[in-house]
Formats: C-alpha cells, sequence, structure tokens
C-alpha cells in the first residue's frame, strides 16, 4: 500500500479502510519504517520550521525564534520520543483488549494506534506557520479514527468501544504529556545554556 493511499484513504473513507487493515499481514517493523517514521516527521519538520525558521509572533513585542541548533535538539527528541510513545500506547491498547470484549493481539493493536495517528500528523503541517498552529486541532479527527480502529481491528463490541476509546485517550493523553514534559526541560535547558553563553 503505497502511503500517501493509506493517508489519504483513511482519511476520507475510515470504515472501508480500516476493513483493508484489519486482514493486511502487517509487521511492527511494516508499520514503524512504512508509515509511522515517515508521518510523524510532518509536524516535526513544520514545528522546526515554524519555531526557528518562520518565529513565533509575541505581538508588538516582535518575534522570537528558537535557535536553530536548540531547534534542531528539541526535534529529534520530540520524534524519537513520539515514536517510542507509539509502541508505549500500543502496548497498552493491547494490554487492555481483554477487558473490551477485544482481541489481545500487539501487531493489530500498534495497526491501530498507527493509523490513528495520520489525521494528527498530517494537520502538524499547520505548525509550519505558527500563526496557523491553532488549525492543529484538525488532527482531533484521530480520536474517531481510533474508535474506528478499535472497533474494525481490535473487534471490540459497540457497547465496550466507546469506554475502550476513552481510557486509551486518557493514558495517550498522560504519555504524551510526559514526553512534552522532558522535551520542554531539556529544551529549556538548552535555551537558558546558549542565553547565558551570551552574556
Amino acid at each position: 500500500m503505497n502511503i500517501f493511499e493509506r493517508a489519504k484513504n483513511i482519511l476520507i473513507s475510515p470504515k472501508t479502510e480500516w476493513e483493508v487493515i484489519k486482514n493486511e499481514q502487517s509487521t511492527v517493523a511494516d508499520l514503524f519504517t512504512k508509515y509511522a517514521l515517515i508521518l510523524a516527521l510532518i509536524p516535526v519538520i513544520a514545528g522546526f520550521i515554524g519555531q526557528s525558521l518562520v518565529g513565533i509572533s509575541l505581538g508588538p513585542f516582535g518575534s522570537f525564534k528558537v535557535p536553530i541548533v536548540n531547534g534542531l535538539i528539541y526535534a529529534v527528541l520530540y520524534y524519537v520520543l513520539t515514536l517510542a510513545g507509539i509502541y508505549l500506547v500500543a502496548f497498552v491498547v493491547d494490554a487492555l483488549a481483554p477487558s473490551f470484549g477485544a482481541q489481545k493481539d500487539m501487531v493489530s493493536s500498534l495497526k491501530v494506534v498507527v493509523y490513528s495517528y495520520t489525521a494528527a500528523w498530517v494537520a502538524g503541517i499547520f505548525q509550519i506557520l505558527p500563526m496557523l498552529a491553532i488549525l492543529s486541532i484538525l488532527g482531533l479527527y484521530s480520536l474517531y479514527l481510533l474508535y474506528l480502529g478499535l472497533n474494525i481491528v481490535k473487534g471490540s463490541p459497540s457497547d465496550k468501544v466507546v469506554g475502550y476509546t476513552v481510557v486509551v485517550v486518557i493514558i495517550t493523553i498522560v504519555v504524551y504529556f510526559i514526553i512534552g514534559a522532558i522535551v520542554g526541560a531539556i529544551a529549556l535547558g538548552g535555551l537558558m545554556m546558549s542565553g547565558m553563553k551570551g552574556f
């Protein structure tokens, strides 16, 4: 499956595409190397361009640009931890499966997590211009994709899939809050160090 075709299909006709995904033979390596590693670059590269090259407007106070080296460190760190977070969320999806009437199967759990992130990754393109970053909210469509994926691919019945989705979303928020805190602390530390060098 062509990556662009898959992304387009999962966004435009998700129910049909989840059925296709459900029956595909995939491996963990395939899901990462042929999809996640590529699409996860969209918000990372767009965010780097927006923050370090375009700059963040501070209204009447001008604009602020994250120094390029700090921006690169932040981007690489965020990228690596995001991918690790995907695997961790998939692990949780799989561990919770029996509680919500779904089948335990790590590959299908990873399919659901990886492909449901598509909307969030694609919407990340708006970070290229900080004034448009608010449009990244369109990535919330990923919640609907997750709901469908848990129902179709994982086989969680209709009366349990809403609860399954809510629990997975809460865990995902916690995981990415921790990732954001780690990346933010390192990036802030780097900014403070580069600022001190200027004195």
